[in-house]
């Protein structure tokens, strides 16, 4: 698969990211272990070298699962994991990096990013310096490579960027979902930081396989999810019967569609989870998909009709309900 140049670094990423927060089961239902060390693993036989992990999926346990998928290949991959909002003291940061570097089997991550600002989900306040000043101390000692933020606007990417080189933004960006185009996306590109769009299928929803009415349990971080609520659900579900005469025209599925769309983006690269090998396999072929200029114009509408129905705040569920 060919790759694509992390930021400014000369480590180079696949197009195509495994994401592994289903691995670590909290907020996911019908996970099985076995079958996901196994996706990890198809995965990287089919091209995705790259895979995105964080410590608060499961609370370590799905750094644990790609441990335990990628041993005796580190060499074949590039790591990226993610420290949380609540560790972000100096002392916590170096803390939190030595737990995901056992966790993950390893000496050195490739790209450590910030998961959420400081202050989110009630977490303290933490002054950006304080964080970043433990980000370079980890970087200078060989334990991380390049160093990355998530979910942050352009104004705390701008201040953080006073305190050390960052090379990439994850934020959520999708047909469905793209608020990063704004201010976040511009600033990317002038600055050259990679874009690792999460939620690159919008949970699964655009992949057609769920048709209208379907219900999440609760156990199911998507039962939170904004574009699986009502009328924004409906509204998708119009947009996907547009994509899917385009989809078969490319001889393709309506996901590989959609992260085709999303690929061909400035600086963009799709983190995308997977169940089984199955899945993993599938979502490698995307790269394969090469759209003409007038299809990504006709995505683009089509993508409108659902994203202009969404409000301004960034965050992609409705936690406290």
């Amino acid at each position: 698969m060919q790759t694509r140049q992390l930021g400014r670094t000369t480590m180079a990423i696949t197009p195509i990211i495994f994401g592994t927060w289903q691995a670590g089961k909290k907020g996911w239902v019908d996970i099985d272990d076995d079958t996901v060390i196994r996706a990890m693993q198809a995965a990287l036989e089919a091209g995705i070298t790259t895979f995105d992990t964080a410590e608060i999926y499961g609370d370590g346990y799905a750094e644990e699962m790609v441990g335990k998928a990628l041993a005796g290949k580190r060499d074949r991959v590039v790591l990226a994991t993610k420290v949380f909002a609540n560790h972000l003291k100096a002392a916590q940061v170096i803390d939190a990096c030595e737990a995901s570097l056992r966790r993950l089997q390893t000496d050195v991550i490739d790209l450590y990013q910030i998961h959420w600002p400081s202050g989110s989900f009630g977490s303290e306040v933490v002054p950006i310096g304080e964080t970043m000043g433990a980000l370079n101390q980890l970087k200078d000692a060989g334990k991380i490579r390049a160093i990355g933020v998530s979910n942050f606007s352009r104004s705390q990417l701008e201040e953080a960027a006073q305190y050390g080189s960052i090379d990439s933004l994850q934020p959520p960006y999708s047909l469905f979902w793209r608020g990063v185009e704004t201010d976040l996306l511009p600033y990317c590109v002038q600055h050259n930081l990679t874009v690792l769009a999460y939620s690159s299928l919008a949970q699964g929803l655009l992949t057609g396989k769920f048709g209208p009415g379907h219900r999440f349990p609760a156990a199911d971080v998507r039962s939170k999810n904004k574009l699986f609520q009502p009328p924004l659900y409906d509204q998708a579900q119009a947009a996907l019967s547009q994509l899917k005469p385009i989809a078969d025209r490319y001889k393709t599925c309506l996901g590989n569609l959609a992260l085709a769309w999303l690929i061909a983006q400035p600086q963009t690269v799709a983190i995308v989870g997977a169940r089984n090998p199955e899945q993993a396999q599938e979502n490698a072929q995307a790269v394969e998909i090469h759209l003409t200029d007038e299809d990504l114009q006709q995505l683009d509408k089509i993508s409108r009709t659902v994203t202009e129905g969404i409000d301004a705040n960034p965050v992609m569920w409705n936690f406290g309900s």
